[in-house]
């Protein structure tokens, strides 16, 4: 099986980054493989609850992230630095993840099969 981690490092609003990665994701992991999602940087605001896309005639794809079970994406992690830099808290996301420092997130990059950066 092979694994891949897909690196979320853009903002939600502005772009179709935000959801372009995630089609992958659930593309790749209904495809057997398995996939882990890492938010670095501006891409931790993907996470956000309470996000209003609608407000600049953007899609709402955010809701789709609580679907990840459902294609068996269990490694959801979020850098504890930029949430830290952003003044975030972990109860304003939208999913259950797991806070990680760059060292944690170094660790899983360096074992999966291949790496896509949005």
């Amino acid at each position: 099986m092979k694994q891949i981690a897909i690196v979320f490092k853009d903002p939600s609003l502005g772009s179709s980054r935000g959801r372009e990665a995630l089609d992958v994701a659930l593309l790749s992991a209904s495809f057997e493989q398995q996939v882990s999602l890492i938010f670095v940087a501006d891409g931790v605001y993907q996470l956000l609850d309470k996000q209003q896309p609608s407000l600049l005639e953007s899609k709402d794809y955010i809701a789709t992230f609580k679907a990840l079970p459902f294609y068996d994406i269990e490694q959801v992690l979020v850098c504890q630095q930029a949430m830290n830099e952003r003044q975030l808290t972990q109860q304003e996301l939208i999913i259950d993840c797991q806070l990680a420092d760059v060292p944690q997130i170094q660790a899983v990059l360096a074992t999966v099969d291949e790496v896509i950066v949005f």
